[in-house]
């Protein structure tokens, strides 16, 4: 039974937001390559979504927990702050990005919408697959 401070569930739901984000991205480009643009409309409007409620869930688990340290040691250190500080950089710039590209498509301006997408596809894909790499490193593979 969990008590009611208990956050330690927080970085399991933030890690499959992440990954089911990550799935969603790798849908939506599959589905825009192929034509099926009300198919590529529904997922990415759903990415959009999981990645909102991510972003709800991080900011709660952090405001409550604080910063997590991680606990690794030798070689495994600059590789992870490597991918942290990446991911970090990258997920503040993703923010305006996905808006910016969500807005355009919206408004039907596909010319402008499909030239910040090739941008805003990568490295969102990346955030989103980084973020499940950091949970994985800060939570399983160092927990001495």
């Amino acid at each position: 039974m969990r008590m009611a401070n208990d956050y330690s569930i927080f970085p399991v739901i933030n890690a499959t937001l992440n990954g089911t984000s990550a799935v969603l991205l790798l849908l939506g480009r599959r589905f825009i390559k192929r034509g099926r643009i009300g198919a590529h409309r529904a997922v990415m409007i759903t990415a959009v979504s999981v990645s909102t409620l991510f972003l709800i869930s991080y900011l709660y688990y952090h405001a409550h927990v604080g910063s997590v340290h991680f606990k690794g040691r030798g070689l495994s250190r600059p590789i992870y702050f490597t991918i942290l500080i990446s991911h970090t950089l990258l997920a503040a710039a993703i923010v305006p990005l996905v808006i910016i590209t969500l807005s355009r498509a919206l408004r039907e301006r596909f010319d402008r919408h499909r030239a910040i997408a090739r941008w805003t596809y990568p490295l969102w894909l990346y955030v989103s697959v980084t973020g499940v790499v950091i949970y994985f490193m800060l939570y399983h593979l160092f927990t001495s």
